[in-house]
């Protein structure tokens, strides 16, 4: 009678996914290379299914199905108050990008404060593959990168490769070989990643890149320093220019260069080096490149500007007083300003210095507020618009909100779908199109169990929902969420909240 309970609920669940996805039984059918009668048996609980049937229902889906045993859970208990401080960690986006620009450099690099979350590990990883010396040092706060003098590519870890965004170490892997090839990159699954901005950026200085099927091929005969205008404004790919000049001698301009947080993050420890950039902060940067980098420094990777948000929303829709400190404000404005207008009531403190010496951060404490829609939409824009990683944090906001709100995310094709996985906890969240969803304001939101959506931000947003939902919730299978967030279960019930972990449950 159990095991026959258990099938109906995923076969409901399945069928429900399926419907939310616009995917008729047809449709579904072909993607599962079956008949459409066996995913009508499957969707009345009607018909076994093997766990090897489960991953392919969960692949055409575009979700997981089931926590297997090897899996974490998050069970929240909704409804409570956060209280206190909640200090900001400092960036994965960072962490990850100035471990690529490391291994430039010939001599060792230390960088500080780098988190450990699972994104950090896999980059670990694939530079150890390839014959690159990394270690964790200063308590395990801090990675110690030495590279060989050259890199083993016929080693490296292709499994890795293809989970994270193993393009944007082509720019730094040119100045170790004239010839490569790269898996396609991974990571978050919201759509298809582009890497133009990154491919034109490289070809301006001589790099020949050709795509095949599983992999990219690189190569070039010499390289030159060039005047360029970035493909799209993209962070990662005005990183992958930025790596990729700072070692050919002469003068690279790119321009439409995004100054964001991590682009900065990458010129500050390239200035570490000995490469002078002109222009940081700005959207033309000038890099004075040169041949050899042989130099033992030390860098601090800088604050989050999306964990700032994230713990800020958590305490709009708790209704809660919290102080987030470290918080890197040159990020964080325009997120402030339109929740000013929203009538978010908060206090900054003075700004001081992260330990960078470079990045501007504040203390900000946020106040219980009744909010309302804003009169417009809220999008994203290259920087200084909203981030494209906050912008999904605008969402669980708006669902207790007066009135309606246009959250227009044009970045990524399949992001806004997962927002409506709110509406599970009684959010009313309708999706227009795959990149604007309208959100309307509810009193109060339930408690429920969701299945991590395949992606670090759908899932953040989820959790705080979660924490200002009446009863009790299960968020199952949170490995996205690890991604980039370290102990994040731990640290908000330092604060107040009422999460237990699960393992193989």
């Amino acid at each position: 009678m159990k095991q026959q309970e258990e099938m109906t609920k995923v076969a409901n669940f399945i069928k429900k996914t399926r419907e939310e996805r616009g995917l008729t039984q047809g449709d579904f059918a072909k993607a599962l290379k079956t008949t459409q009668s066996a995913v009508a048996r499957i969707e009345s609980g009607k018909q076994n299914v093997t766990v090897d049937q489960l991953s392919k229902i969960s692949e055409a889906l575009g979700r997981p199905i089931l926590s297997l045993t090897n899996t974490l859970d998050f069970k929240i208990e909704g409804g409570h108050k956060l209280s206190g401080k909640i200090e900001t960690n400092t960036s994965k986006n960072g962490a990850v990008n100035i471990m690529v620009a490391a291994i430039i450099n010939q001599g060792t690099t230390t960088l500080r404060n780098i988190p450990h979350i699972e994104e950090v590990k896999r980059y670990k990883e694939l530079l150890e593959s390839l014959g690159v010396k990394i270690r964790w040092t200063h308590n395990d706060t801090a990675l110690e990168i030495t590279p060989p003098k050259k890199l083993t590519f016929s080693k490296i870890n292709k499994e890795v490769a293809e989970k994270i965004r193993s393009f944007t170490f082509a720019g730094a892997f040119i100045h170790f070989s004239n010839k490569f090839s790269l898996p396609h990159s991974g990571g978050c699954k919201m759509g298809e990643r582009t890497v133009a901005s990154h491919k034109y950026a490289l070809e301006h200085i001589g790099v020949h890149i050709e795509t095949k099927e599983n992999c990219y091929i690189i190569s070039y005969k010499k390289l030159k320093p060039a005047e360029f205008i970035l493909y799209e404004s993209s962070d990662t790919g005005a990183i992958t220019a930025l790596i990729a000049a700072a070692k050919i001698n002469g003068k690279t301009v790119i321009k439409c260069a995004p100054p964001n947080y991590q682009v900065q993050d990458v010129c500050f420890l390239l200035e570490k080096m000995g490469i002078k950039i002109d222009g940081i902060g700005t959207s033309t940067l000038t890099v004075h490149g040169k041949e050899i980098i042989n130099e033992n420094i030390e860098h601090y990777n800088s604050e989050d500007p999306i964990e700032s948000m994230f713990f800020l929303s958590a305490a709009i829709v708790t209704h809660s007083r919290l102080t987030i400190t470290r918080c890197p404000i040159d990020f964080l404005e325009l997120e402030l300003e339109k929740l000013k207008h929203m009538g978010l009531k908060f206090t900054k403190s003075k700004i001081y210095l992260s330990n960078n010496l470079r990045t501007k951060l504040v203390d900000i404490t946020i106040q219980p507020s009744k909010l309302v829609a804003p009169h417009d939409k809220i999008h994203t824009q290259p920087y200084p618009g909203i981030n494209n990683d906050n912008l999904p944090f605008f969402v669980p906001i708006c669902c207790f909100a007066e009135g309606q709100t246009l959250i227009h995310d044009w970045t990524w094709e399949n992001r806004a779908i997962y927002f409506t996985e709110l509406n599970r906890l009684g959010a009313d969240i309708k999706l227009l199109d795959p990149h604007r969803a309208l959100v309307t304001g509810v009193k109060k939101l339930r408690g429920t169990q969701i299945v991590s959506p395949p992606a670090l931000r759908p899932t953040a947003i989820i959790l705080i929902a979660m924490l200002a939902a009446e009863g009790t919730s299960m968020l199952r299978n949170v490995y996205s969420i690890k991604r980039g967030y370290a102990d994040i279960a731990e640290r908000l019930n330092s604060i107040g909240a009422k999460i237990t972990v699960l393992r193989g449950v």
